[in-house]
């Protein structure tokens, strides 16, 4: 049996037009038939024997740890290919942390990249280890075949309610939320994809990579994000689709605002001749929206994934369509429900969003007791609160676990009151969270990164005292906290348990942080 996904990508390196441009980066560029005959020999490298003309890894996992680019995706391919299971990691994260993750996936293989020869032998001791160089074995054979059930690989989870956990995701999976977004975001092979998000995550690997990839279209993989490099990009002017998460969009207006009026007329003209910007892994601000409406004539198109159910919610292609501060309807294939705390449906919210599907995932890996309490009924708990409009537009809330706080009776969204502050000039970001308190439950805690220069304007009395008027009572954060940044993971999502747990340790926590001013 011959998984789709695999079918889909032969199917690309075999049309007519196959000699069109696939994968470009800094060293070069790839053909869709040059990308399969790299994958295919990378498949032959990693394969045990030569003898058998398909051979077959037998879902054996392999660590990918390159650095993202066209060598990165042949090792990727190859690995499928071969019948394993890709387990991409950061080359960026702590040698710890990287033994960890090659330990929890049982991998003896890892590819790893030329920098880190030096160190890779201590990291990961007793397995077999593979340059992007080895990769290059001769007569490639026959693809292992893989069935659409059969795991493609394994995503470990951000970890920002707790220690990473590795979810599977199946070839089925792959191909099913890559057709999914080709028709709702009407891909073209006619499109470029400007690629800057990390490829061990589902947004830069799956939602973003791999649904051009399919479409047939180009994409322009740079190594890392550079707010400037990305404008530079947009303004040539054949870039069609950008994606990225708040924190990018942030800092692509940082970039924009420091420069002068020439650059940015030329900056906002190359990035309103795209057809499509997208916004994910975190709930976008509608302050963010605006500021990005104001410069390319349109709001990013927000959606609502997770690592378990790829895309589950898109707002519509068309920009006017689109609302701010919502994720969009369900797509087609996907059916969801809102629950009470009771597991009773109450479809207009506030409650639980479960998703159910065949894009969900099917569970962790060796992590049983974590499947079962992520599934009730084959519905998926997806953590996050939710509301519903008539026409089943999708507003969340928070995740369960951080921002819904319970504060003397109330039940508030810590989202909904990061967007009022964010209205306040002077913040630069806010994250609110809840500390434990005998009196309110949750305290309502607001901490706060001041705008460039704008420092003595976030006392934390007269923030309270602006606040009041804007929010109601119960609302009003009973304390404010102004630090110099706020924790974050490789997407840029705040951890907002390792914030809790700093302001809990008091000096010692702050020291993490960078200074804290004292709370009000």
């Amino acid at each position: 049996m011959r998984s789709p996904f695999l079918s889909r990508l032969e199917a690309l390196a075999t049309h007519p037009t196959a000699s069109r441009i696939a994968l470009e980066d800094d060293q070069g560029s790839r053909s869709f038939e040059a990308l399969l005959v790299g994958a295919l020999r990378a498949r032959s490298a990693l394969s045990p024997g030569t003898t058998s003309r398909s051979p077959s890894l037998g879902g054996r996992r392999v660590v990918i740890l390159l650095r993202p680019g066209t060598a990165w995706v042949e090792a990727f391919l190859g690995v499928l290919l071969a019948g394993g299971i890709a387990v991409p990691l950061s080359p960026l994260y702590p040698p710890a942390e990287l033994a960890w993750f090659a330990a929890d996936a049982g991998a003896d293989t890892l590819i790893v990249a030329e920098e880190l020869d030096d160190r890779a032998s201590a990291m990961f001791p007793g397995r077999r280890l593979l340059r992007p160089a080895d990769l290059c074995a001769p007569d490639p054979g026959e693809p292992a075949d893989v069935a659409d059930d059969d795991t493609a690989l394994l995503l470990y989870t951000s970890g920002t309610t707790g220690k990473p956990k590795g979810a599977r995701l199946t070839h089925a999976n792959v191909v099913t939320q890559a057709s999914l977004l080709h028709a709702a975001w009407g891909y073209r092979e006619d499109d470029t994809l400007l690629h800057a998000l990390p490829l061990h995550h589902l947004h830069g690997l799956g939602i973003s990579l791999l649904t051009s990839l399919l479409a047939g279209a180009r994409s322009r993989m740079l190594p890392r994000f550079d707010a400037r490099r990305v404008w530079d990009a947009l303004a040539a002017g054949d870039v069609t689709v950008w994606m990225a998460v708040p924190t990018l969009y942030q800092t692509l207006f940082e970039a924009f605002d420091a420069e002068g009026e020439p650059t940015r007329a030329r900056w906002s003209e190359g990035a309103r001749r795209l057809r499509l910007a997208t916004s994910g892994s975190a709930a976008l601000p509608v302050t963010l929206a605006a500021r990005w409406r104001a410069i390319t004539g349109a709001i990013p198109l927000e959606r609502f994934g997770m690592t378990e159910i790829g895309v589950g919610m898109s707002n519509p292609l068309d920009p006017a369509a689109r609302r701010p501060g919502s994720v969009g309807p369900a797509l087609p294939t996907v059916a969801s429900r809102i629950v009470d705390d009771a597991g009773r449906d109450v479809d207009a919210g506030p409650g639980e969003l479960l998703i159910r599907g065949p894009s969900v995932f099917p569970g962790y890996w060796n992590r049983d007791d974590a499947t079962r309490d992520a599934f009730t009924d084959g519905w998926f708990r997806t953590g996050d609160v939710a509301e519903r409009s008539p026409d089943g537009y999708v507003r969340l809330l928070g995740r369960t676990s951080v921002d819904i706080l319970k504060s003397g009776g109330y039940k508030l969204s810590a989202l909904e009151i990061e967007e009022h502050l964010r209205e306040h000039e002077a913040i630069a970001e806010v994250a609110v969270v809840g500390l434990p308190d005998e009196t309110w439950g949750d305290r309502v805690v607001a901490v706060v990164v001041p705008a460039p220069g704008r420092a003595g304007d976030c006392a934390p009395e007269a923030l309270r005292a602006w606040a009041k008027d804007r929010l109601a009572s119960y609302q009003v954060p009973r304390e404010v906290v102004v630090v110099e940044a706020l924790p974050r993971n490789a997407l840029g999502k705040v951890v907002k348990p390792e914030l809790v747990k700093a302001l809990l340790e008091g000096p010692e926590g702050a020291r993490r942080l960078g200074p804290l001013a004292a709370p009000s």
